[in-house]
């Protein structure tokens, strides 16, 4: 997959994608959205695809729960998979179902031993089924569990070493966590070596004040803000370059302005614009 930058791909974008093809270096889609068996959601998705790589991200799997993975939705995942051949796949750090119950939502969990060995067995169990390894994404932290007994670099590192899958860094959870939690993101970030990093995520967030406090909200309806692309500037210094997404998922704007954002990533990081349908494909470790 080419290090330039791409976007998230919403229907409202599927026209004006096929219409002008302007230049970015891959698709993201939220696998959950394109779980039907047809219709025009995997209409526009199967044209696309001829024009771009496409980069699979799950916001349901529940990799952190403490329950069994779901296996119907698993099998969905497969499904997809195989369809389309994506060349990135990817999964939270997360928990958002319990019993049989959806929540809608990303919920944290404690970095103890006990829920490192249980991500670890879900994140097995989804890379055997894909027939591929995934990347697993660092969360947005609002609160501290009082028993953590590991930071969460250090759990996600581990969490690599056990599994074999990568990293999908976001930088604005980094910067939004970091902030919540009164910790150091330059600090955070030293400590996630560079070869288990494939992916990283830009996006915008929103702040909150509550009893006089501040709290950020990753929301992705913002542009991304100045903090989060000096921490971007300094990652792909140290790093190198890597396939970015530009997330924007609530008040999705006119798509120039998605296309600006990964534009201003590019030359953040020095990848020519045109580095991209027909560019080099970025080599993933095996």
């Amino acid at each position: 997959m080419s290090a330039a930058a791409g976007i998230g791909l919403k229907p409202a974008h599927y026209r004006a994608l096929l219409t002008d093809r302007p230049p970015l270096g891959f698709l993201e889609i939220h696998t959950e959205n394109y779980m039907g068996a047809g219709g025009s959601p995997h209409r526009y998705l199967a044209a696309l695809a001829e024009s771009y790589p496409l980069s699979f991200h799950g916001v349901g799997m529940s990799l952190g729960g403490a329950g069994p993975l779901n296996r119907s939705h698993l099998a969905r995942w497969r499904e997809l998979v195989d369809r389309y051949d994506p060349t990135l796949v990817s999964e939270h750090v997360a928990w958002s179902s319990h019993d049989g119950y959806a929540l809608h939502d990303l919920l944290p969990i404690p970095y103890t031993e006990e829920s490192l060995r249980a991500l670890c067995e879900h994140i097995e169990q989804m890379q055997d089924v894909l027939g591929r390894r995934i990347l697993i994404e660092n969360p947005s932290r609002y609160l501290e569990f009082s028993y953590s007994d590991t930071a969460e670099p250090e759990f996600l590192v581990e969490a690599t070493a056990r599994t074999g899958c990568g990293l999908l860094l976001d930088l604005n959870n980094v910067f939004v966590s970091t902030c919540n939690q009164g910790e150091d993101a330059t600090r955070y970030l030293a400590r996630i070596p560079s070869h288990l990093v494939e992916e990283i995520h830009l996006a915008g967030h929103s702040i909150n004040t509550v009893d006089g406090e501040e709290i950020r909200i990753d929301d992705h309806g913002s542009p991304v803000c100045d903090p989060v692309w000096q921490l971007y500037r300094d990652t792909v210094s140290r790093i190198g370059r890597r396939p970015t997404l530009i997330e924007w998922d609530t008040d999705v704007p006119e798509i120039e302005v998605l296309l600006g954002e990964a534009e201003r990533a590019n030359e953040a990081a020095a990848v020519p614009s045109r580095d991209s349908i027909q560019g080099n494909r970025y080599a993933l470790a095996p």
